[in-house]
């Protein structure tokens, strides 16, 4: 809810005769890309109150501004009570969005007052066919589909720290955590596929519909890598634990120190060779690799080159990008010049003209 709504705003108000004289404030929600408008009264402000403070036991961070029931067919005409009472409405929603309690903007009463389209789960509608998405909606699943990326992201972090510090129930857990958030992604990101397909059918732009190619190779390539991660440390954890003897401590162990010198020593038995980019340096020891074994390395050098891989992935995104657009500009250079060409010919071809015309002047004369 946090992350869909990001701003609110009350601009305007009007009078309204049916069922009875009353006002009502136009309330204008802007979320990602999509926004919408809800119009309420004040008594339905009131409701909303006397709701959030009944089921989350507090009070919301701000009051609402004052009824002036005393005034009541006074404050319907004055301009000025209007825009006290429309001003203190729209503080009193935001402070509820930009407290740092959810409790009150989490509320199901909450999200009925402004209208958000809710799913089972309380997230935002996501379309399961892919002809059901509009350009708004698709963009709103590629950031949930980001989002949830992230999130994976940062449980893969936490495992790897808890993993650590020896923690290997937790490590476990958050592994699973990462797994669990992963499953149905890539189905998710195939009806983003279809339906920007279908979106394209429908008068997408070519800039555009390649914009949006691109943004779907990079959730597909993003979601398939976490998977190898996250299935790379499930083969790990059970190659570990599949001795009865072994433990996470046994695997942490740093390897003997003649086998690490006779690792990292000169190699007499190997070849010269022919081109060195660069002074040649030993290798070395750092602080990250001291303490793994053979197993652990491996893994550090796994990781480090599906990042590279995914650094790669982005960067050749981006220059088959500037290529297109090196193309386009190309064509449009050469239309440009022909256009120039025929507007050449066209001067010579009036010049003419009026030299002729000229000539037949002159005799005239």
């Amino acid at each position: 809810m946090a992350t869909a709504i990001q701003a609110v705003f009350i601009r305007s108000y009007e009078e309204r005769t049916t069922p009875k004289p009353h006002t009502v404030y136009k309330i204008d929600v802007q979320a990602h890309v999509r926004s919408w408008q809800m119009w309420r009264r004040y008594s339905e402000f009131d409701d909303l109150h006397t709701e959030l403070t009944k089921s989350t036991k507090s009070s919301p961070p701000c009051n609402l501004p004052p009824k002036n029931s005393f005034s009541m067919l006074r404050s319907r005409k004055d301009a000025k009570v209007l825009e006290e009472r429309r001003a203190g409405l729209e503080e009193y929603l935001r402070a509820i969005l930009g407290a740092k309690e959810s409790v009150w903007r989490d509320s199901q009463a909450f999200k009925d007052f402004l209208g958000v389209p809710v799913g089972r789960q309380g997230t935002l509608l996501q379309p399961s066919d892919p002809g059901q998405f509009t350009l708004s909606t698709w963009l709103d699943e590629h950031s949930e589909l980001q989002a949830r990326l992230r999130d994976v992201w940062s449980d893969i972090n936490k495992r790897d720290a808890l993993s650590d510090q020896g923690d290997i129930a937790a490590s476990h857990k958050s592994n699973l955590a990462a797994k669990g958030k992963l499953a149905g992604m890539l189905a998710r990101i195939g009806n983003l596929d279809k339906a920007l397909q279908q979106l394209a059918m429908s008068g997408m732009s070519e800039g555009e519909l390649q914009r949006r190619t691109d943004m779907v190779a990079r959730l597909r390539d993003d979601c398939e890598k976490l998977t190898r991660i996250v299935t790379v440390a499930r083969q790990t954890a059970r190659s570990s634990t599949a001795g009865p003897s072994s433990s996470a401590a046994e695997s942490r162990v740093a390897a003997p120190e003649s086998d690490r010198a006779a690792l990292l020593g000169a190699n007499t038995f190997a070849r010269p060779a022919r081109r060195v980019f660069g002074a040649s340096s030993p290798p070395k020891e750092t602080e990250i690799t001291r303490p793994l074994d053979n197993t652990g390395l491996y893994g550090l050098q796994q990781e480090q080159m599906l990042h590279q891989d995914n650094q790669l992935s982005q960067l050749t995104t981006v220059l088959q990008r500037q290529r297109q657009l090196g193309e386009a500009i190309g064509a449009e250079v050469g239309l440009q010049i022909e256009m120039l060409d025929d507007l050449s010919n066209e001067v010579d071809r009036v010049g003419g003209k009026l030299s002729s015309t000229k000539q037949k002047l002159n005799k005239l004369s």
